[in-house]
């Protein structure tokens, strides 16, 4: 959307208020660059994930397991 105005059905709903990411695109005020999807650390929140994945986006986050069974 941000390099590419032409409109398609499924971003119509897309407010012009966010063309503003273009803009600056195209004003060079921003730089875009592509994230594969395995260091989409927000797909961890949104998503199931299989398990080898989901221990490496928690790695990624810094989140670790503590085993708290030691102290009960």
């Amino acid at each position: 959307i941000a390099e590419n105005p032409v409109q398609h059905g499924k971003t119509k709903h897309i407010q012009v208020k966010f063309h503003v990411i273009r803009q600056a695109v195209k004003n060079h005020e921003i730089k875009l660059i592509h994230c594969c999807s395995d260091l989409q650390v927000a797909d961890i929140l949104t998503k199931a994930l299989p398990k080898a994945r989901f221990e490496r986006l928690r790695e990624l986050i810094g989140v670790s397991i503590k085993n708290f069974k030691e102290e009960c």
